[in-house]
């Protein structure tokens, strides 16, 4: 069909599913900064009578993360038999309700209502967009692509510090009722744009629908559906899809301990790496400041309410710059040395906040104002780290490792994970800086610290890989400890699976005679050369035929 997604393919296509992907991402990072704007407004303070409640202030802005967790729950229950499209429809249409109820608020009940709605479909999406995203796209623009939706996500949040910081010279419930209603912006975009966008092929092959999942894979190349590559990719796909249906076991019976044949593929050990690649990023003390910036600088600083609300927008900018750095790097330096690096970073920034605020807060001590003021600039710091590594890694971890069968579960079981431990970090915070003052920040300090040899001891590297390469390593290898490991550590993609992928390509092409001049012509044939993974002395796995027929392990 000639106007099938109006004529675009290839590249374009890719584009259009990455800014559907993006926006919603962008509302995620909206949503996490307005309320840090909102919540030290008077008007919203006075309107919901909660001026002197800094408990419920809290909770309210806390509940949204509830609603959050509850949603990824329920992209886990509905994602695999609605699909990647119908799933984040399902989650954008919840948040519209949500928002209407945030905006048109006189009551704490209401608002809190509102919250939890709203943060039932940012759940649904944010556990939704990664996997489908990770599913459309060519390996070596996966990582790229999903860091670039984490970094509109900053972009998100760095709006919502200028928006409310632009409305709190505005006096009345405008100040916060406009920043709210912007939601429908992003919304509009994704009502737009995701309907007529192509859904995941892997989920397709995953439903039987072979010849769909075909066509869209030829789309995506930009190429016909007869292309070696195509099929080559089509049939691993498949046989993924086949091997984990047949050694397939409930995640009841994992929590159980019942891995039985499922063992082969690692299930529940890539289930927990997913999770704790998204409990890292909340245990790093990033929402101790998404959230709070402003009361972080108000109560711990000694800042003025507006000079607060200045610094927390121009932080946003900061942080939005630097994690352009992200970019560029993730395929590059890999998953593994960008949390490493990032963790180092920030565990460093919160042990100098820790001893600013510490003499800032001591009453013999002359300069305290002056420290307090430098510790602003490890704030910015801390932000560049986080923007850096782990904004986009954690979102993108659970929708690589885990496998096919569990993508959509996986990915959303991350999510949850993710939104629980924001809770859990939302809540505590004012009351953590009031009783426990600058030993608070120490918590963040040895969390991050500790994150670094986790990572170096457990985490496998997803760079550069498809996602059957994923599987098959999984399949081949089962130790916990992967640090000597080679296989799992490269940043570069092994020789033996590119050596796999080739060798298939052209079984392919000898099979189909039209194929041979598309795969002549197929830049990806060839797209990475000996001197960037030819040079590691991996060798074919002796545990898988490479003509296409897999032997089980």
């Amino acid at each position: 069909m000639k106007d099938r997604y109006f004529g675009f393919r290839g590249g374009w296509l890719t584009f259009w599913v990455t800014v559907a992907c993006a926006t919603d991402m962008t509302l995620f990072g909206y949503d996490q900064g307005v309320f840090g704007g909102v919540i030290v407004t008077d008007d919203f303070l006075n309107t919901l009578g909660i001026a002197d409640n800094t408990s419920l202030q809290g909770t309210i802005t806390a509940i949204y993360d509830i609603g959050c967790f509850f949603g990824a729950i329920v992209a886990f229950v509905v994602g695999d038999k609605l699909g990647r499209k119908k799933t984040v429809l399902l989650g954008t249409t919840i948040m519209s309700v949500g928002a209407i109820l945030q905006i048109t608020t006189y009551s704490v009940a209401q608002m809190i209502v509102g919250r939890i709605i709203a943060g039932i479909g940012n759940g649904i999406n944010t556990a939704t967009a990664p996997p489908w995203q990770a599913e459309t796209s060519k390996a070596s623009w996966r990582g790229k692509l999903i860091v670039v939706e984490l970094i509109l996500n900053i972009a998100g949040f760095s709006l919502s510090n200028w928006v409310t910081f632009g409305f709190s010279f505005v006096p009345g419930p405008i100040a916060w009722r406009v920043p709210l209603a912007c939601q429908f912006i992003f919304i509009a975009i994704l009502y737009g744009t995701v309907p007529w966008l192509p859904e995941s092929p892997r989920w397709l092959v995953a439903k039987g629908r072979d010849k769909e999942a075909e066509q869209i894979l030829a789309d995506i190349e930009g190429t016909e559906v007869e292309d070696p590559y195509v099929q080559t990719e089509l049939s691993e796909i498949k046989w993924a899809s086949d091997y984990e249906k047949t050694h397939h076991v409930r995640i009841r019976d994992l929590v159980r301990g019942k891995q039985g044949s499922e063992g082969g593929s690692c299930a529940l050990r890539r289930l927990l790496l997913g999770m704790a690649a998204q409990a890292m990023q909340q245990l790093s003390g990033i929402n101790v400041t998404s959230y709070y910036l402003p009361t972080v600088l108000i109560v711990s600083v000694g800042l003025s309410n507006r000079m607060a609300r200045l610094l927390a927008a121009c932080n946003s900018v900061s942080y939005l710059l630097f994690s352009l750095i992200g970019v560029p790097n993730v395929e590059r330096w890999g998953r593994r040395k960008m949390l490493m690096y990032a963790a180092a970073g920030q565990g460093f920034c919160y042990l100098i906040i820790t001893v600013l605020i510490r003499y800032s807060e001591k009453s013999n001590f002359a300069g305290g104002k002056e420290v307090a003021s430098a510790s602003v600039a490890f704030f910015f710091l801390y932000y560049v780290f986080f923007g850096i590594g782990f904004q986009g890694v954690p979102w993108l971890y659970p929708a690589e490792i885990n496998g096919l069968a569990l993508r959509s579960k996986g990915t959303a079981l991350g999510t949850a994970t993710n939104w629980i431990f924001n809770f859990m970090v939302v809540e505590i915070t004012q009351i953590g800086i009031q009783s426990l003052q600058w030993k608070f920040y120490i918590i963040w300090t040895v969390l991050n610290l500790s994150f670094v040899p986790f990572v170096y001891l457990f985490f496998v590297e997803t760079a550069g890989r498809t996602l059957e390469d994923i599987d098959s390593y999984f399949r081949d290898h089962h130790e916990v400890l992967v640090f000597r490991d080679k296989l799992a550590t490269s940043s570069k993609r092994p020789q033996e699976y590119i050596e796999k992928e080739n060798h298939e390509i052209r079984r392919q092409s000898s099979v189909n005679p039209r194929a041979m001049s598309l795969a002549a012509n197929h830049r990806r044939f060839s797209t990475i050369s000996a001197e960037d993974a030819g040079t590691s002395g991996y060798v074919p796995s002796s545990n898988m035929k490479v003509d296409g027929s897999h032997k089980e392990m």
